[in-house]
């Protein structure tokens, strides 16, 4: 799988994750952490239209570990 194909695969994922936890009553500052996950998330695609595969791969990494992090809080990994 090429690089483009698995960036794009995980902004898919991203956006999973952003649905799966709409629903949760969020502390602000947890809700400053999604923000950031979602800035993250748009620098990706950004970094991607570019044609910068690490750093949009970095970025979509370090957003899914945002919203992991969360997750793993409220239980949903």
């Amino acid at each position: 799988m090429e690089s483009n194909q698995r960036i794009l695969i995980d902004i898919d994922k991203l956006e999973e994750s952003f649905k799966e936890i709409k629903d949760i009553q969020f502390s602000e500052d947890e809700k400053k952490v999604i923000e950031r996950a979602k800035n993250y998330g748009d620098d990706c695609k950004y970094y991607l239209e570019k044609g910068d595969e690490v750093t949009s791969f970095g970025c979509i990494t370090y957003s899914h570990g945002l919203i992991d992090a969360l997750k793993m809080v409220y239980n949903l990994i």
